[in-house]
């Protein structure tokens, strides 16, 4: 496994989300001592709750790392084109091979935060 050199910045989901999820999922559970099949109103937001946990982007001088719910992905800054804000304000990464991918959790108000670690003047 390589090391990662220089600073990391982090972009994640306000922790308060999956403590609200957790507990919801708390809440509904309790509906299982009336019937098990209403304690499985709990499993969509304990899904949630693995997401608002798990979800975010991690930016070094190598690259971009993003995590959702199911997977990771890692892209090389070489192969990042543009980083451009959707119609929402969120960071949207162009690939040179014309492939778009969500930065999770990143805003146009971030973008001078994720720029910065690239470790070269003009990033993205």
């Amino acid at each position: 496994m390589a090391r990662r050199r220089g600073p990391v910045s982090s972009f994640r989901y306000h922790r308060a989300w999956p403590l609200a999820g957790l507990m919801v999922s708390i809440s509904l559970v309790t509906l299982g001592a009336y019937s098990a099949w209403l304690a499985l109103l709990a499993l969509p937001p304990l899904v949630w709750t693995w997401w608002a946990w798990h979800a975010g982007t991690d930016a070094d001088q190598d690259g971009l790392r993003v995590r959702a719910l199911l997977g990771r992905r890692r892209i090389e800054w070489s192969r990042v084109d543009t980083l451009v804000p959707d119609q929402r304000g969120r960071i949207v990464a162009t690939t040179t091979d014309g492939r778009a991918l969500l930065l999770t959790a990143v805003t146009r108000a971030d973008l001078p935060r994720l720029t910065a670690v690239t470790g070269s003047p003009q990033a993205g």
